[in-house]
C-alpha cells in the first residue's frame, strides 16, 4: 500500500464541541481504483478534492454504493469498530447488486487500520464522540454508454461526529410515495435509494415531521422503515420489527438491537407489522415505544406518528426499553464493558 502523509493537519482548526455532522473530514482517505480487470494497488493520501470527466459513468447512471460506520476510542486511547466485517459483506452484497466488483476483504481492512491510525488523532474519547467513516465505490469510467463501467474507485473518507439527531423525532407515515419495490435494489445501500428519498421527506417536513415511515410498495398496509433507519415498535412488552427483504436494509444496529433485546429476556419477534395494527394499539394505550436504529443514531425514540390526518403521540416513559438497549450497545462499542457476542474489533 502506498502511503503519503499530509504536509499539514486540520485538526488544530477544527471545533469539535461544535459539529455539524459529515460536514468536516480528516487528513487522509483511503483510494483504489479498478481498471484492465482488476483492483489496483491501494493507496492513503491527503484528503482532496477530485478531478472527473463530465462524461463519467456515475453521473450519468448513478452505479455507485456506500457504507456508514464508526471508530470509537475508549479512555486508554485504544481505537474500535463495531462489527465491521458486516459493513465489508453488505458494501459488496450491494456491488453485486450494483454489477460493481466486490472489492478484496484484505484491502479493506488493511485500508481501514491505516487510515485510522493516521488520523487516530481526529477520534475523541467519551461516550458520544466517535469517528464516522464512510466507505464507497463508484463507477469512474469516462462513458456515456447504459452499460456497466470498466473502471471504478473505491474510497474511504472520514469525518469526526457527534449525535446525528437532536431534539424530538416525529414521523409521519407513507401513504403515497415508496422507498423500494420488490426486486428492486432497496436492501442495497445504492445512492439513489437516497436521493428518492429527499422529495417525500421535504413533504412530510412541511406538516412538521422530521421523518417518513416508510411503507410497502404493493397495499402500503405494512411499515418498513423509517426514514434512513430500521424501525422497532414495543407493544405491551413485546418488541415487533419487520423481517428483511429486498426492499429493507439489513442494518448491522438492528441485528444487535433483536440479539440483545433476547439476551435481555425481551420478547422480540419479527414479523410483517400492519399500520391497523400500530394504531389500535396505540388508541388502546398498548403502544409503548417506537424507535429507529441505525450506524449514525444507534437508537433514536420517536415521540409522535402521523397517519391520515392524524397524530397519535407515544407515552413518556420512565426508563424505556429504547434508552437500555442504546447503553448496552454503546458500552460495547465505546470498550465499557464485556463483548460477549465478538462484536468489537481492536484498530491497534
Amino acid at each position: 500500500m502506498k502511503i503519503v502523509r499530509t504536509s499539514a493537519s486540520k485538526l488544530g482548526s477544527v471545533d469539535f464541541e461544535n459539529l455539524n455532522f459529515g460536514s468536516v473530514f480528516t487528513d487522509h482517505m483511503f483510494v483504489c481504483r479498478f481498471n484492465n480487470g482488476q483492483w489496483q494497488t491501494p493507496e492513503v493520501i491527503p484528503y482532496q478534492p477530485m478531478s472527473f470527466e463530465p462524461s463519467m459513468s456515475v453521473l450519468h447512471y448513478g452505479q455507485a454504493v456506500f457504507e456508514g460506520m464508526k471508530a470509537y476510542k475508549d479512555d486508554q486511547g485504544k481505537i474500535w469498530l463495531f462489527r465491521p466485517d458486516q459493513n465489508f459483506k453488505r458494501i459488496n452484497r450491494s456491488s453485486e447488486r450494483l454489477q460493481i466488483p466486490v472489492f478484496p476483504e484484505d484491502y479493506f481492512f488493511e485500508g481501514l487500520k491505516t487510515l485510522l491510525d493516521l488520523d487516530r488523532d481526529w477520534i475523541k474519547p467519551g461516550i458520544g464522540n466517535s469517528l464516522y467513516i464512510r466507505p464507497f465505490v463508484f463507477s469512474s469510467q469516462a462513458c456515456v454508454q447504459a452499460s456497466p463501467s470498466k473502471e471504478y474507485t473505491f474510497i474511504i473518507i472520514c469525518c469526526p461526529v457527534k449525535a446525528y439527531y437532536g431534539g424530538e423525532v416525529n414521523v409521519l407515515i407513507a401513504e403515497e410515495f415508496s422507498r423500494a419495490a420488490n426486486g428492486g435494489i432497496g436492501f442495497t445501500k445504492a445512492a439513489g435509494n437516497y436521493a428518492a428519498q429527499f422529495y417525500p421527506t421535504a413533504l412530510a417536513q412541511k406538516e412538521g415531521y422530521q421523518q417518513i415511515v416508510w411503507t410497502d410498495a404493493n397495499t402500503h398496509e405494512y411499515l418498513e422503515e423509517a426514514g434512513t433507519m430500521n424501525i422497532f415498535f414495543r407493544v405491551d412488552d413485546q418488541l415487533i420489527t419487520a423481517p428483511t427483504n429486498d426492499r429493507i436494509l439489513d442494518g448491522v444496529t438492528r441485528k444487535s438491537v433483536i440479539q440483545i433485546a433476547r439476551d435481555s429476556g425481551i420478547d422480540v419477534e419479527i414479523r410483517p407489522i400492519r399500520i391497523a395494527e400500530i394504531v389500535q394499539a396505540s388508541k388502546e394505550n398498548r403502544l409503548k415505544e417506537m424507535f429507529g436504529s441505525g450506524t449514525a443514531v444507534v437508537i433514536n425514540p420517536i415521540k409522535s406518528f402521523g397517519y391520515q390526518g392524524a397524530n397519535y403521540k407515544l407515552p413518556e416513559l420512565e426508563n424505556p426499553i429504547a434508552t437500555r438497549l442504546k447503553e448496552k450497545i454503546m458500552s460495547i462499542q465505546y470498550n465499557l464493558s464485556e463483548d460477549p457476542y465478538g462484536w468489537r474489533f481492536a484498530v491497534d
